[in-house]
């Protein structure tokens, strides 16, 4: 089970490695392997054949997947890196809360 507490959209900020500092939002994650892919951070270059798609292939720029550790929640209140706590509702209903300001992180 996974406890990763990342989101598809989130705005993210990386924490180490070659792109330390860089933020950007998650377009994709694998729960299984935690990783999460981010807009324009950890760019690779790829060779793709030619396909009907792209007929002249070549050498195309793309995101890598990178392991959720690197990265931390950017709250949108605060504007800081944050972890992520969660809490519960009068309502019953499960939400994440910025541990820097205490202010609720979802969308609800």
């Amino acid at each position: 089970m996974s406890k990763m507490r990342l989101r598809k959209g989130d705005r993210v900020c990386i924490i180490s490695g070659k792109d330390k500092g860089k933020e950007g939002n998650i377009l994709r994650r694998d729960l299984s392997r935690e990783l999460i892919v981010v807009e324009n951070v950890n760019m690779v270059t790829k060779s793709m054949r030619p396909t009907q798609k792209n007929p002249r292939g070549g050498l195309v720029k793309m995101e890598a997947p990178l392991s959720a550790s690197k990265a931390m929640l950017v709250c949108p209140s605060c504007g800081k890196p944050t972890r992520v706590g969660r809490a519960f509702l009068d309502s019953g209903k499960k939400v994440r809360l910025c541990k820097k300001c205490g202010e609720i992180i979802d969308k609800a």
